[in-house]
């Protein structure tokens, strides 16, 4: 690294689960993020910050007022602009020498398997559960870790699939049934710190991942309430009737 590098990361450097070899390995890492809103925004930014190589960050809608009340990467100026465009402008102001891809459409899925199988680590930051299911597949097949997340109004979750592992879990294992609407801030409301908190955390489990140190959230789903603070943990595994995972049988 550079020795302007060198100062900025500094702070990491001194950790000594991290060190220079840690910040060398974040300076690698190439991250995928599906959603630019309440949960891509504090994991992009914190991404960025900690100055991993490549972000490539996906988002098909436009940015709007009811965006900003928590999905901080956005701003009045941007308003009516597309969410992944207007990501690149924040990331890059915060640090110019991460590649910032955006991609401003719904992808394929032949277009998504190619964006996993170039990443080293995806995150889901979606509120949409038919786009986390086939984000799970994508991810499971290619063998890339995926840190998922989801919030609505006071509640929140994490954990992470590390499809490395062919005995991984997947998401499909930890919620195999899925009826009715999605719960969208849109109609349930949500916590605008929450997103923030959880997001943050989707950055910390990728930054892990992506820097060999700690323990993610491998085969843990850690949930809080927010009106209380008060957080729970259920750890979780395979399941051997997974309608996704029986593809590999």
């Amino acid at each position: 690294m550079s020795n302007v590098q060198e100062i900025r990361y500094s702070r990491h450097e001194l950790l000594k689960e991290v060190g220079i070899e840690g910040q060398k390995r974040i300076a690698q890492g190439r991250v995928l993020i599906i959603g630019a809103g309440g949960l891509g925004s504090p994991a992009s930014l914190y991404l960025a910050s900690s100055g991993v190589k490549k972000i490539t960050i996906v988002d098909s809608d436009m940015v709007d007022l009811t965006n900003l009340q928590r999905q901080v990467i956005h701003n009045m100026e941007r308003l009516g602009l597309n969410k992944a465009e207007s990501a690149k402008v924040a990331l890059q102001a915060i640090n110019p020498e991460v590649e910032i891809v955006p991609v401003d459409h719904r992808p394929s899925l032949e277009e998504l398997e190619k964006l996993v199988s170039d990443c080293d680590v995806a995150l889901d930051c979606t509120d949409n559960t038919e786009s986390r299911y086939t984000f799970n597949d994508v991810c499971r097949r290619f063998k890339k870790p995926l840190v998922t997340a989801g919030v609505v109004a006071f509640d929140g979750q994490i954990t992470v699939f590390d499809f490395r592992d062919p005995e991984s879990a997947c998401y499909a294992c930890l919620f195999p049934n899925h009826e009715g609407k999605d719960e969208k801030a849109s109609t349930k409301g949500v916590f605008a710190p929450l997103v923030g908190m959880l997001g943050c955390m989707q950055a910390a489990e990728a930054l892990k991942i992506i820097g060999k140190f700690g323990e993610p959230l491998t085969g843990r789903l850690l949930m809080v309430d927010a009106r209380t603070m008060t957080w729970r943990q259920m750890k979780y595994r395979r399941d051997d009737e997974c309608p996704c995972c029986a593809k590999e049988k």
